[in-house]
């Protein structure tokens, strides 16, 4: 299999990247879960909140990567053409995505600078963005968690659409991001 995208599917680079990702956002969200199951202060609620911080960050890493991916290398054509409305809001949701693949981490890491916090990443601290602030940590901290809650939404409806495509319409949607069978 070709490591780019050719007219009628993806890469290796691209498929791996996506699947990576999706692992990741999976990661990020049980690490901030499941931390209530866990007193305040203990050593297993800190370290699921540090893991959190850290998986948090090598997304916004990798998020880089998978634009520079993106941008070097063809999008595989869906078959049959999809409607021009399912192609605009295909291309809102991708858009959406990479809002919230960028966002989120970028406010995690400002809601860490401001709150005056270490900022982990895999043994390395990493430098504060703004100076401490309670009160833009408490800001921060709304946004962060209001944009998470849609990220719960726009990751379902994402899949949800390339189930659509898949079942429903029995196009190419899903199978051009899927490994190649043998």
């Amino acid at each position: 299999m070709n490591w780019k995208n050719t007219t009628t599917r993806y890469g290796m680079a691209a498929i791996g990247i996506h699947w990576l990702m999706l692992l990741l956002f999976i990661a990020v969200y049980a690490c901030i879960e499941l931390r209530v199951f866990y007193p305040k202060g203990s050593e297993l609620r800190e370290g699921l909140k540090t893991w959190h911080f850290m998986l948090g960050m090598l997304l916004f890493a990798l998020v880089w990567l998978r634009l520079a991916v993106r941008l070097s290398t063809i999008t595989p054509l869906i078959r049959p053409e999809p409607e021009k409305w399912q192609d605009l809001s295909a291309k809102l949701m991708h858009l959406a995505l990479y809002a919230l693949m960028i966002g989120m981490p970028l406010t995690g890491w400002l809601l860490l600078s401001a709150s005056g916090k270490p900022i982990p990443f895999f043994g390395f601290e990493l430098p504060a963005l703004i100076g401490e602030s309670k009160d833009i940590a408490k800001q921060i901290k709304e946004i962060h968690e209001l944009v998470g809650t849609a990220g719960y939404y726009l990751i379902g409806m994402h899949a949800a659409a390339a189930l659509y495509h898949h079942y429903w319409l029995r196009d190419n949607t899903l199978t051009r991001m899927l490994p190649p069978r043998k």
